[in-house]
């Protein structure tokens, strides 16, 4: 089963430095039928201007992933962590027992990004922040693993939910495919490009809630960078 959330019927909110898209219920945009797909609970399309951003915020038991589309993001937080992470590249910050933050743009365009928050396997813990390059050359053609949770995925940046987020840039007639474990929950987000799975057509930024397909083959029908979270 895919089920389309185009993106011109997403909830959202435009803070002037903030436009924001919310493919789930997020903040003042309620939508008690639409609190997340499985342990994924947030998936948001920020576009954040230049230099201003989101000042110092408490999170706690929570899994935040950001995924760096255009421009850059410079983060700070109370464990003394600072790092900026820029296009292709991707944050992680497991929250635990708490931690606060801030997030600014500091550069002279635009920034956005697709910032996923995951419901972590256990709640409290120590918190941690991490960040990695991840070129958009090497996953060409190839769903390669970003952040993960799941024994095995070595390389992906460590969370703490039975989760994996999986990234791939396709040309125009190239396809990936990934097999995913039954009664998983599937959310999948082209950045830039179309896309078709299992003959189902995802625009850019519109979203695709997927449940109980064996195996997806996923064929850009235009060059395209995409996103995946494959959740418990």
């Amino acid at each position: 089963m895919i089920e389309l959330r185009p993106f011109d019927k997403l909830g959202g909110a435009d803070h002037g430095w903030l436009k924001a898209k919310h493919h789930f219920s997020f903040a003042s945009h309620y939508d008690p039928n639409n609190m997340g797909h499985g342990s994924l609970r947030v998936w948001n399309d920020d576009e954040i201007a230049p230099n201003t951003g989101f000042p110092a915020h408490p999170h706690a038991n929570m899994e935040i992933i950001t995924y760096v589309r255009e421009g850059a993001i410079t983060h700070q937080d109370s464990l003394g962590n600072q790092g900026r992470t820029e296009a292709g590249d991707v944050q992680v910050m497991s929250a635990g027992s708490g931690i606060r933050h801030s997030e600014y743009n500091l550069e002279p365009g635009k920034t956005r990004i697709f910032q996923i928050w995951i419901e972590p396997t256990l709640r409290g813990g120590q918190p941690t922040w991490g960040s990695k390059p991840f070129p958009k050359a090497d996953r060409s053609g190839k769903l390669v693993t970003i952040a993960s949770g799941i024994e095995g995925d070595t390389d992906a940046l460590p969370i703490s939910a039975d989760a994996r987020v999986l990234a791939t840039t396709l040309k125009a007639g190239e396809s990936a495919e990934y097999e995913p474990q039954k009664s998983r929950h599937l959310y999948l987000v082209p950045a830039a490009g179309s896309v078709e799975i299992n003959g189902v057509r995802v625009n850019a930024r519109d979203g695709a809630a997927i449940r109980d397909e064996d195996r997806l083959k996923i064929t850009a029908l235009e060059d395209t960078e995409l996103v995946l979270v494959d959740a418990a």
